[in-house]
């Protein structure tokens, strides 16, 4: 097997530069059996693996190549379980200030 690294290409086992994916894409879908889902789809996986692991919407879109926050926006699309972490963040804050004894929040 011959192994190579390339900053820009991919390279198939036998060593030949891989310059479009195509029936061996079909195949491996086939295979596990995925159905209606395009190479491209992995774009906004990756955007969105991105965000939620804290890269700022400014670094994504440069890392992408996009031009304009909506772009990015249509590619980073946040699990719900993500948004339900950044939703907990403020609760955590809350009931930090519930239990200080020296913070009220009621009005006296």
């Amino acid at each position: 097997m011959v192994e190579r690294q390339h900053e820009r290409w991919c390279f198939t086992y036998d060593g030949r530069r891989m310059d479009r994916v195509g029936s061996a894409w079909k195949r491996s879908l086939a295979r596990a059996v995925i159905t209606n889902f395009r190479f491209h789809d992995l774009r906004h996986t990756w955007a969105s693996w991105h965000v939620m692991n804290g890269t700022s919407l400014q670094e994504l879109m440069e890392l992408g190549g996009w031009k304009s926050y909506e772009m990015v926006l249509r590619y980073a699309h946040l699990a719900p379980e993500h948004l339900a972490e950044a939703a907990a963040r403020i609760e955590r804050q809350l009931e930090i200030v519930e239990q200080s004894p020296t913070i009220s929040l009621r009005q006296q």
